[in-house]
């Protein structure tokens, strides 16, 4: 009798499946309220990408003034993606989300009224630091919130977010200024912001803060940390645009960057309580799933960039245009994430991984065959393939980088993961703008020594175009109209050339997948927690 008492009160003690998978709702609506801050966050980083021009317009800014729109969201966010793991630490997630999603909203609405270029550049700032500390909570905070056994929907779920909202960015600022204005880019952001953090403030009771943290907070790490981040982010955003070395302000931001690494480092590994665990970079798994990480970024941010240059550029699309044509690979990924979860379940991650790069390397080899007539229907499998690639690879690098993490690493890993997805998307652009300046500059070269009159077809070329013209200058309208078919041909050849390059990158860093430790099925972590 006592046998059966004690196997029942044994069982009794082990939760059943559905209790351990079971999600509490107010936490689920918590986490989706974060999941959406998380979104305008990363909107807000390319939303006014595509009306620069218009915001110049109203802020009477110069060309060199108007970049520090975005260039200033940057460069605070960069500084304020690592430091979230200590806010979020010594805050608790509550105090410290909600703080964020005000203070976002606050400086969304400062931005909308502002009248001036400085005032713009000030606000920019607040919203990028602000903005910066909501991300990596949202990706702690899955893995701290949910059993690992609902990890394939939740993943896909954040993966979703952080690629769709800089994909789509264009395109929502696109629509927005057109149909009202620039001030909307930021209004947007303030209902919906308000409803983030009321929901943050009564929902969110993952944690407790830890107020004692800030008793030994190191100021000497946060500000080197802030120089050598803030000084890179400038010389990356920069650095293309004003010939690298041969801009004295970006060698001396080069000089700050570089020294102030190095005291940052020192100062991690020798601190009580360093801000940043680098630590964590010891563990192969996070490690790898970073550089993956940021070589993602590179295409992430690097795409979204590419694309509307080229439309701009070649094909003379406006941002409505050019929204609307990127938009596929927005859909693409919005219908792949929840075949990303179910994969997640049933495959090898690392196998995901390498099929997401060798399809976005193939993306970039179809794009290798660019020509000046390329629009929206040329541009469809590549997007499709892209839209598809991407989510097939940030989905199994999140959960490989930080599914295998102990709990109370979590806080600081997610915020060095996506510092590593940002950064690759900085290096990604400051050299994907260099090789596609060089390129041009050689293509250019070699077409004008290619295109003389000693060639049949260049005199045909000619005659053709002065015969559709019409008056006494029409050989020398020929003339120009050649010359502007020749620097059109430059132009679209460079784009290809940094397409293939992509290509390779995406090729080679596909066999290095294997290298990953696979990390437990869910149910297997789950039964393990059990």
């Amino acid at each position: 009798m006592s046998s059966a008492a004690t196997l029942a009160d044994d069982n009794a003690a082990i939760p059943a499946p559905d209790d351990a998978d079971r999600i509490d709702p107010a936490r689920l609506i918590a986490f989706l309220a974060m999941c959406f801050g998380m979104f305008m966050a990363f909107l807000d980083i390319q939303v006014v990408s595509a009306s620069l021009s218009e915001i110049q317009a109203g802020l009477a800014a110069s060309s060199d003034e108007i970049t520090w729109v975005q260039t200033s969201y940057l460069m605070a966010e960069v500084i304020a993606i690592p430091l979230s793991g200590f806010l979020s630490r010594a805050l608790g997630t509550r105090i410290m989300f909600a703080t964020a999603a005000a203070g976002f909203t606050l400086a969304s609405l400062m931005c909308g009224f502002t009248s001036s270029m400085n005032e713009m550049i000030v606000w920019r700032a607040v919203q990028g630091f602000i903005g910066g500390g909501m991300v990596p909570t949202v990706f702690a905070s899955a893995y701290i919130i949910f059993p690992r056994s609902r990890m394939p929907v939740v993943v896909p779920l954040i993966g979703l977010v952080a690629t769709l909202a800089p994909t789509i960015g264009p395109t929502v600022g696109g629509y927005l200024t057109d149909a009202l204005s620039w001030h909307w880019l930021f209004f947007i952001n303030v209902i919906p912001g308000i409803v983030v953090t009321i929901a943050a403030l009564t929902l969110i009771d993952f944690d407790r803060p830890d107020f004692s943290l800030f008793e030994t907070f190191d100021w000497i790490g946060l500000t080197f940390m802030a120089l050598f981040l803030g000084a890179l982010e400038y010389v990356l955003e920069d650095g293309p645009r004003y010939d690298w070395f041969d801009d004295s302000t970006i060698a001396l931001m080069t000089v700050v960057s570089a020294c102030s690494a190095v005291i940052f480092l020192v100062r991690m590994l020798t601190a009580r309580n360093p801000i940043v665990d680098l630590g964590t970079f010891l563990d192969r798994n996070f490690a790898l799933g970073s550089v993956f990480s940021f070589v993602l970024g590179i295409g992430l941010y690097g795409l979204t960039y590419l694309y509307p240059l080229y439309l701009g550029e070649v094909r003379g699309y406006d941002a409505l245009m050019i929204g609307k044509t990127m938009f596929v690979s927005g859909v693409v990924m919005f219908l792949t994430a929840p075949l990303a979860g179910r994969l997640m379940e049933r495959t090898d991650p690392r196998l995901m991984l390498t099929a997401g790069f060798l399809i976005l390397g193939l993306s970039n080899w179809e794009l290798g065959y660019l020509t000046a007539d390329w629009d929206f229907w040329q541009l469809f499998v590549p997007q499709i393939l892209r839209g598809f690639g991407t989510m097939l690879a940030i989905v199994p690098i999140t959960n490989v980088a930080l599914g295998t993490l102990p709990p109370e690493r979590l806080k600081n890993a997610s915020g060095l993961f996506n510092l590593t997805r940002n950064l690759g998307g900085a290096v990604g652009l400051a050299a994907l703008n260099t090789v596609l300046d060089n390129r041009m500059d050689l293509h250019f070269a070699r077409l004008h020594d290619a295109v003389t009159w000693s060639r049949q077809p260049v005199v045909e070329t000619l005659q053709n175009l002065a015969a559709r013209l019409s008056g006494s200058d029409a050989q020398t309208m020929a003339l120009k109209q050649l010359f502007l078919l020749v620097h059109q041909q430059g132009v679209v050849m460079a784009f290809a050339d940094v397409f293939l390059l992509l290509c390779l990158l995406y090729a080679a860093f596909a066999g290095f997948t294997l290298l990953m430790r696979r990390p437990e099925p869910a149910t297997a972590q789950a039964s393990a927690g059990h």
